[in-house]
């Protein structure tokens, strides 16, 4: 089971392809505040874990496996951060609120805050 730390790294890597294509470690470690032999670290165990590969070049691409989950914690930080500020909550509170809890929430408690924040999405 990957930890939180791990799942963080990940769908930083998304957001930055996303961003940009190309994903270095300097990259990862510029988004998130870390030291770069933290981000190299990280890199190792996610490589090792077959979440990650590197090229020749040090550019880091997601397996299908690491995809998975940065598109899954993605998606629960966007549906947070969206219910939480439709709440009156700071965009910027509800983002790191959402980043909280994002990992710990129960699939079952996530899709249902899911179908009730579109479906009240659709209602207005």
């Amino acid at each position: 089971m990957l930890q939180e730390s791990g799942e963080m790294y990940l769908e930083t890597i998304l957001i930055l392809s996303q961003k940009g294509g190309t994903v270095r470690s300097v990259d990862i470690a510029e988004q998130m505040g870390f030291s770069k032999p933290s981000v190299s670290r990280a890199m190792g165990l996610l490589r090792s874990g077959g979440y990650i590969l590197m090229d020749e070049d040090n550019l880091i691409t997601l397996t299908p496996s690491g995809r998975e989950i940065a598109e899954k914690i993605y998606s629960r930080h966007t549906v947070l951060t969206a219910l939480f500020t439709s709440l009156g909550v700071d965009p910027k509170i509800a983002a790191a609120d959402a980043c909280k809890i994002e990992h710990d929430i129960s699939d079952e408690t996530f899709e249902a805050i899911r179908r009730s924040t579109f479906q009240k999405a659709r209602e207005n």
